[in-house]
């Protein structure tokens, strides 16, 4: 049989004596009313129970004195992992009657039963198992699974609520000792099952009540935190309304300064009015200075027209010589089709360049329609500001006829005036109304000049900003110009190019239908000479005569000699000629195989 290892065998025994007692406590607890004070029987013997499991496995430390070997070091370190255990050790800490740190353990356990959190203490500590290593063996309930079990159980002692003295209690000098009387069963627990299953529900509805307390709690806290955001919202509502109600007093006493600088600038104004009427004087002056440079200008802009139409005609005999030159190139492209074989090698050139040309091309027509589009908005530029200068125009007129109105006015005024002193003595009060007529009637004329000053002013400026658009155009206008001359070159460029491709194309079609021709021809010769490959040139001084004619050879009758069929001919007799492709001029051909002859005295072809 297998040993058991009694550290386990400790472990099983102390949990289910756990369980009993977390058991019974919760079965009377309910049976008594749940509410439990430190004298009843089953929670001492809980207390017994847990003070029997933590000290399980605990390690024995050496002190000055004695060994010490307590569980008030493992249950001080929740302090630390738990912050809410703090208000516990303080407590325990400060109660007069204990000395021991046993009595301090089994006070804390006390609390922590009374808050309703011994559960959430012991599994903080069981977490932290790198920490609990230093107080208990390897081996020890509360480093094994049966202490994650216990922790569990504990959770359902959060039905109970005990209200325990801790304070005038001997808790140093209690003895720890089990009563397993209490756990054994008797006649009345047969009938138990019936009353457990209403415990349950009992706590369930325990459950239930203290959720909903916390979530309450949780809610209550939320509504505090807002009522106190909305009452600092409230105070800086409050002092902004201050500030503002001080910022609208101060505006008021503004406004009042602002009304009194007001009536003395109007009657400083008055005073001005007749230093003002000499100036409008002077200013109609440089008026008319100004609208005869208008008409110099005016006249600039024709003679430039003028000049650009001398250019254009310029270009059109330019573009008369590029003709002739056109024809020139034609003559050198009729040359330049002798030398085929030079003209094939060139020809992968040709294309590429033809490429490049017609990339050029493409970048050329993108770059004129950019000039073109631009050559437009300067158009639509310039025609508005013609309609600008017609409109200053305008109203330049209708200023000078407002101003001949009012010296109309004034003259008017002025009679008026001298009619009313000869009629003074009579009419003293009526004049002296009719004077105050015109007075507000010289200010209306005062006001009007001052505007038509600020217009005047204005025009003068749009003028000034006007003559700067218009030098600007003028610039951009010569850009444009020689921007058109550059591309009516590359134009002309480009036409010139097409039209040597274009000859270049004709040619190479000709020269590939005269080589399929010829191709045709050199099979038909080549299968003549297969008939003929037997046979045997004849030497040269055994031929003297020619085969056809029978006439001797001499410097006028020169030989020929076919290269297939080796018969020799007289210049006379073989007349026949093929033109060729490899040479400018035709070749004489034999009458019976149609191969090319060779002429004996240089022995090279013609």
């Amino acid at each position: 049989l297998a040993v058991k290892d009694p550290t386990a065998v400790e472990r099983a025994n102390l949990l289910n004596m756990a369980k009993l007692s977390i058991k019974g406590l919760i079965e009377s607890a309910l049976s008594f009313g749940r509410t439990l004070d430190s004298d009843y029987p089953p929670l001492q013997q809980f207390f017994v129970v847990m003070e029997h499991c933590l000290k399980h496995g605990l390690k024995v430390r050496k002190s000055f004195l004695s060994y010490n070997k307590t569980i008030w070091g493992p249950l001080e370190l929740v302090e630390k992992l738990y912050p809410e255990a703090e208000e516990i050790a303080a407590s325990v800490r400060d109660l007069p009657g204990l000395k021991t740190p046993l009595g301090r353990a089994r006070a804390w356990l006390r609390l922590a039963l009374m808050q309703k959190k011994m559960a959430d203490y012991l599994r903080c500590l069981i977490i932290q198992r790198d920490l609990l290593s230093e107080f208990y063996e390897y081996h020890a309930l509360m480093m094994e699974e049966e202490g994650a079990v216990i922790v569990g159980l504990l959770v359902g002692l959060n039905v109970i609520d005990a209200n325990l003295c801790v304070k005038g209690e001997d808790l140093d000098s209690q003895v720890g000792v089990i009563d397993f009387s209490v756990y054994l069963k008797s006649d009345d627990d047969i009938g138990g099952k019936e009353r457990n299953v209403q415990i349950a529900a009992i706590l369930d509805q325990k459950n239930y009540v203290e959720e909903l307390n916390r979530q309450l709690n949780s809610t209550v806290s939320s509504l505090h935190a807002r009522v106190d955001s909305l009452e600092k919202s409230n105070t800086k509502l409050i002092e902004e309304l201050a500030i503002a109600k001080n910022n609208i007093i101060k505006l008021q006493e503004e406004n009042h300064q602002l009304r009194s600088e007001n009536t003395l600038i109007l009657m400083k104004t008055q005073h001005h009015l007749e230093a003002t009427k000499v100036d409008v004087e002077a200013e109609l002056q440089t008026y008319k200075h100004s609208r005869q440079g208008l008409d110099e200008m005016y006249n600039e802009a024709r003679r430039q027209l003028r000049e650009e139409a001398q250019l254009r005609q310029d270009m059109e005999n330019e573009l008369v010589v590029q003709v002739s030159m056109k024809h020139e190139i034609e003559l050198a492209m009729k040359l330049l089709e002798k030398d085929i074989h030079e003209k094939q090698d060139t020809l992968i050139g040709l294309r590429q360049q033809l490429d490049e040309v017609k990339a050029i091309n493409v970048e050329m027509y993108q770059k004129l329609q950019v000039s073109e589009d631009a050559m437009k908005e300067k158009n639509e530029i310039i025609s508005r500001l013609e309609d600008k200068t017609n409109q200053i125009n305008a109203t330049m007129k209708q200023l000078e006829q407002r101003l001949q109105q009012a010296e109309k006015a004034q003259m008017d005024a002025e009679a008026e005036d001298e009619k009313l002193k000869q009629e003074y003595v009579n009419k003293s009060e009526s004049l002296q109304n009719e004077f105050s007529q015109k007075e507000k009637q010289l200010l209306q004329l005062e006001t009007d000049l001052k505007i038509e000053k600020e217009w005047r002013q204005t025009l003068e400026d749009d003028l000034q900003k006007e003559k700067e658009t218009v030098s600007h155009l003028r610039a951009e206008t010569q850009e444009i110009v020689t921007l058109k001359k550059e591309f009516l070159k590359l134009q002309e460029k480009n036409k010139q190019l097409k039209s040597i491709c274009e000859d270049q194309e004709a040619a190479l079609q000709e020269l590939a239908s005269k080589l399929s021709e010829s191709k045709l021809k050199i099979e038909d010769i080549k299968e003549a000479n297969k008939a003929l490959q037997g046979q045997v040139w004849l030497k040269d001084k055994e031929a003297t005569h020619c085969k056809l004619c029978e006439k001797e050879f001499s410097l006028s009758k020169r030989k020929h000699h076919c290269r297939n069929c080796g018969e020799i001919f007289c210049n006379a007799c073989s007349d026949n000629e093929l033109p060729l492709p490899s040479s400018p001029k035709p070749v004489r051909v034999c009458d019976s195989c149609h191969a090319m002859l060779i002429q004996r005295c240089s022995s090279t072809v013609p």
